[in-house]
């Protein structure tokens, strides 16, 4: 039974930190990571909150390349509503370019829409936007436009997303699939989109979970009681999944749209000692024939977190893995 694991970080604050202490410490879990073997470290993206410091993946992406050397840096995601979809193309050219085969562009549906909606576009069009400039390499002429620097090699697209649209999305653009189990626990929906996703592209299958591992059983429940998902749906339509009650209501006044919903949602996270989150995630890949997991360990607390993945990274490769630093 072999597939990869990576990492994807928020950057959270804990009590009392400030956003260079949290930055701080995602530069020292990315080099970690990469010590310890882990495939890929993904940077979130998450606007006006005080609890995570990752509303820029792009700039910190091109921070960590200057202090990591081989792991494959990304974006978990791109709110790609939020951006012109040719300045996005030219932000991960110029990454790919530093850093040839190293940079991942992933896309996400966005939190809010833009402005002049109707002009920007379905998320599927801006999309296959993104997709054409990146394609676009070859000069046409004076008059062309092109997203420059052309790397040497393309960066690899993947698109995030909980739903059978989502991955009819990315095989029809030829992209990468990444389940959002993080975001959404429900197993009969994870098996739907990877039946249909295997029926429409031949890359591979990968999710992203929550993971909490500590060295003992109650330890552990103790770090997986912090964690909470919540959905929120409000009368223009918009969708979102945040961390708290208090969270959601704080969303949908800024949005400036009533709620229809706010529900707790039944979560994914998967908790406990290095032995019982080893034997959950290969009976997840087991069930799903999962080419890689991408983990996400939703708490705040920096060295439970650090030693959380130190400890899954040494269940999963079977050896001592140190702290490097």
């Amino acid at each position: 039974m072999s597939y990869r694991i990576s990492i994807l970080d928020k950057s959270p604050l804990a009590a009392g930190e400030t956003a260079a202490q949290a930055l701080a410490r995602t530069l020292t879990l990315a080099q970690h990571a990469e010590a310890w073997g882990y495939h890929r470290f993904w940077v979130a993206e998450h606007h006006n909150t005080d609890q995570l410091a990752s509303p820029s993946p792009e700039l910190v992406i091109a921070w960590l390349l200057g202090h990591t050397r081989r792991i494959r840096l990304g974006s978990g995601g791109v709110m790609l509503q939020h951006y012109s979809p040719y300045k996005v193309a030219e932000n991960f050219n110029l990454l790919a370019a530093l850093a040839p085969g190293r940079i991942l562009p992933l896309s996400t549906r966005a939190l809010q829409q833009g402005l002049h909606q109707e002009e920007k576009g379905t998320f599927a069009d801006q999309l296959a936007q993104l997709d054409n400039w990146l394609s676009l390499t070859e000069p046409g002429g004076e008059e062309s436009l092109r997203a420059t620097p052309i790397p040497p090699r393309r960066a690899d697209g993947f698109l995030l997303g909980a739903r059978l649209e989502s991955a009819e999305l990315a095989a029809r653009l030829d992209w990468n699939f990444v389940f959002a189990a993080h975001l959404n626990g429900d197993s009969a929906l994870r098996r739907a989109v990877f039946n249909r996703w295997r029926e429409l592209s031949p890359r591979e299958a990968m999710v992203a979970v929550q993971v909490v591992v500590a060295d003992d059983p109650a330890t552990a429940a103790a770090l997986a009681q912090q964690v909470e998902v919540w959905g929120v749906e409000l009368e223009n339509g918009q969708r979102v999944t945040v961390g708290s009650e208090a969270q959601a209501v704080a969303f949908a006044r800024q949005a400036g749209s009533r709620p229809t919903r706010i529900a707790r949602r039944e979560s994914s996270l998967i908790s406990g000692t290095p032995e019982q989150v080893k034997a959950r995630l290969d009976a997840l890949q087991a069930e799903e024939q999962l080419d890689e997991l991408i983990i996400d360990t939703p708490i705040s607390d920096g060295p439970a977190r650090l030693h959380s993945l130190r400890l899954l990274a040494q269940a999963h490769y079977g050896k001592e893995v140190l702290n490097v630093l």
